[in-house]
């Protein structure tokens, strides 16, 4: 299977569709089965003490997988997630934005199933990683 949808794709995508959290995120690369994501850290996605909140990880894992299914399948807004675990292991630098580096390890004809592992930028140490599995509607499978 080939890519479907470019780095350059995937941002209008996702500022046309949903254009509430498209500012958040920059898509940083896009290639077969892969994709790096960074989310823009500003103080909405802090906790008090001034760390990047479990939320805004979680979506940053999130939005990473669901953009790498789409670079695979083309652009269809219905694919939803169906699972996701998420380890905490580090707290991310103070002011840096994370990277997501997205891998699918299957894209099946139902189910994407790909891990997310969340750096700070600047740092190789990771903050957070997760598993994640997408549902691809029949839609998308028959186009």
């Amino acid at each position: 299977m080939h890519q479907k949808m470019s780095a350059d794709d995937l941002t209008a995508f996702i500022a046309r569709e949903f254009p509430q959290v498209a500012q958040d995120f920059a898509v940083e690369e896009a290639g077969p089965m892969r994709l790096t994501l960074r989310l823009k850290v500003a103080e909405r996605h802090l906790r008090p003490g001034g760390t990047v909140s479990g939320p805004a990880i979680f979506a940053l894992a999130d939005v990473g997988m669901y953009l790498a299914v789409l670079s695979m399948i083309g652009p269809e807004a219905l694919a939803v997630t169906t699972n996701c675990s998420l380890d905490f292991m580090r707290k991310p630098a103070a002011g840096a934005d994370l990277l997501a580096e997205i891998r699918l390890l299957k894209l099946g004809r139902v189910l994407a199933v790909g891990d997310a592992l969340i750096r700070s930028d600047g740092s190789e140490a990771p903050v957070a990683r997760a598993s994640l599995t997408y549902s691809i509607p029949p839609a998308a499978v028959a186009g």
